[in-house]
Formats: structure tokens, C-alpha cells, sequence
């Protein structure tokens, strides 16, 4: 029984040895989701990060070029390079592109080329009043009808976007680094179906807890970095230093040896 529930309580919970090998790459996810004030905030934070591939989600990219870095941007996903982008491209969907997009860059370190991915899956729309039950049964129960309400057809639009999504890594001719907010917990359909083709970093390196939303009194692990199997986690880290958004960052390193 155990060990029926040892792998699924990794996905959240993790204690990774700590690995003694220098890092080729540093990346980041982070769902900035701001606006105004705060974006001063973030990009001093950035700044600072000492990452070598940031890849935000909900963040326009505006204000950044002074960071150093390479930049692509579409819609609300935006892409920092310390390292030349060698091609950009979105990921469309039906020959749309997907509400909530996905943006893909290919990056040459070291001589050989990487593929990056940022994802930010349709979110399902909930504040918190929606979701804080307060006694009143009929209350209560007409906050969870409208919950189910509209998880339905978001796990629609989830499936169909993962289906792309796996596609395009699985068409990858260059090894692979998927990450952004899936809006989708570790034992979802979404973890499983991105898990058969890629690797949670978390799960290889992972030390601590992988809460990642704090806007909630629960914890919530939304945000992720997958990689192929030829690419070694040697870190994996949440941020919990900066609340500028309702997401913290989540940090890997990695080694490319292999």
C-alpha cells in the first residue's frame, strides 16, 4: 500500500539527494501576472535571478530590455535568453491559436540545440469567494454547482491542449524544456499524459514542498519544468522569497552532459 502512494506523494512532497555536480543551466517558470507597480518589482527580480532561460507566463514582456537577455513574446507568454534564439514559434491549435498560448523557442548552449517551451494551460476562472464555503447550505451548494460548472468543459479545453502540446515535444527533433502553469494539479490528466513523454524535475531533484500557488489557504502545485530524459535535474526549487504574484517561481538546474 506504500508503495501505491510513494510515487503520487513525490509529485508534492519530494527530498531529493543533493546533487555535487556543477550546473550547465539555470531555468525559471514564473507566472508573474502583473501589471502597473509591480512590474518594477519583477524585473528587479529577474535581474537578480542569475537564470539563464526565464520563461513567464501571464506577463506581456514589456520593460525587460535592459536585462541582458534575448527576448520572444507572444500574447501573455514571454521567453528570456542569455543564449542566442535561434527560432521562435507559437503553437497553435485547430489552426488557432490556443486562447491561453504556447510559445516555443530553440536555443543553441554549447553547441547543441534545445528546444524551450512555455505553456500557460486556460485557467479555470475562480476567485477565492467563489470557492470559500461559509456554513450556509444553500449558499454552499450553489458555489459547488457553479464550480463543477465550470471545470467541465476547462478539463475539455485542457485535454485538447496537452494533446497538442505532447505532440509538439514528441515531434521535437532536440531535446526538450516544457514549463509554465498547467493549472492542473500532480494527479491529473494533464501531469500524466505531458509525464509520458517528459520528466518532472521536481520529482528527479526536488527538495521540500512544490506549492507553487499561495493565493489560497491550501496548497496548490500548478507550476512545472519538465525536461527530456537526456537533460539531468540536478536542483529543484519554489521560491518562496517574493509575493509580488500569486504564483512563486520555481527554479531547476540542470546538467548537459548527457
Amino acid at each position: 500500500l506504500g508503495l501505491l502512494f510513494f510515487n503520487p506523494v513525490l509529485r508534492w512532497v519530494n527530498y531529493s539527494s543533493v546533487k555535487s555536480e556543477v550546473p550547465d543551466l539555470k531555468v525559471m517558470s514564473f507566472n508573474t501576472r502583473t501589471g502597473g507597480n509591480e512590474r518594477s518589482e519583477v524585473k528587479e527580480y529577474l535581474k537578480n535571478s542569475g537564470a539563464d532561460i526565464i520563461l513567464l507566463q501571464e506577463d506581456e514582456g514589456k520593460g525587460y530590455g535592459t536585462l541582458g537577455y534575448e527576448t520572444a513574446t507572444f500574447g501573455n507568454i514571454t521567453i528570456l535568453s542569455k543564449y542566442k534564439i535561434i527560432d521562435r514559434q507559437f503553437i497553435k491549435i485547430n489552426n488557432k491559436l490556443i486562447d491561453d498560448p504556447a510559445l516555443q523557442v530553440d536555443v543553441e548552449i554549447k553547441g547543441k540545440r534545445y528546444r524551450f517551451i512555455s505553456v500557460h494551460l486556460q485557467s479555470f476562472g475562480f476567485v477565492k469567494k467563489m470557492v470559500r464555503l461559509n456554513g450556509d447550505n444553500e449558499e454552499d451548494e450553489k458555489k459547488v454547482k457553479n464550480i463543477v460548472k465550470k471545470l467541465i468543459p476547462t478539463f475539455k479545453m485542457h485535454q485538447e491542449q496537452v494533446d497538442i502540446i505532447k505532440e509538439e515535444v514528441e515531434n521535437s527533433p532536440y531535446p526538450v524544456i516544457l514549463t509554465g502553469d498547467f493549472n492542473s494539479v500532480p494527479n491529473s490528466y494533464e501531469y500524466y499524459h505531458i509525464s509520458e513523454v517528459l520528466q518532472d524535475a521536481f520529482v528527479a531533484a526536488g527538495r521540500g514542498s512544490g506549492t507553487s500557488f499561495h493565493d489560497y489557504k491550501f496548497p496548490i502545485r500548478i507550476d512545472y519544468i519538465f525536461t527530456s530524459k537526456s537533460i539531468k535535474a540536478l536542483s529543484y526549487k519554489v521560491d518562496r522569497s517574493t509575493g509580488v504574484s500569486d504564483h512563486f517561481p520555481v527554479i531547476a538546474t540542470f546538467s548537459l552532459k548527457n
